[in-house]
């Protein structure tokens, strides 16, 4: 265990980022589920609905530093695809 200030500081904010990260993941992933699924009904509008959602947790995910931004273009770029192959 940690005996100066400020290792227990840093111990305090990575503990603190952790959360953050996992959250934002989780809900990014979420939601990216939810847009294969609806893509996977095959209902054009409701897709589209929730690849807007979808589009906008990836984007922000990325913008906080979860994930890279490479990755976050190439999984938008996917379900974009995906779903101008259903419409």
């Amino acid at each position: 265990m940690a005996n100066h200030k400020s290792a227990l500081k840093r111990i305090r904010q990575s503990e603190t980022r952790r959360k953050r990260n996992q959250h934002i993941r989780t809900r990014m992933r979420t939601m990216v589920k939810r847009c294969r699924e609806a893509l996977d009904s095959g209902d054009a509008g409701q897709a589209a609905d929730a690849f807007k959602v979808a589009e906008r947790e990836i984007r922000r995910a990325a913008t906080k530093g979860v994930i890279p931004k490479q990755r976050a273009d190439r999984s938008v770029g996917r379900l974009a695809k995906r779903l101008a192959a259903l419409g």
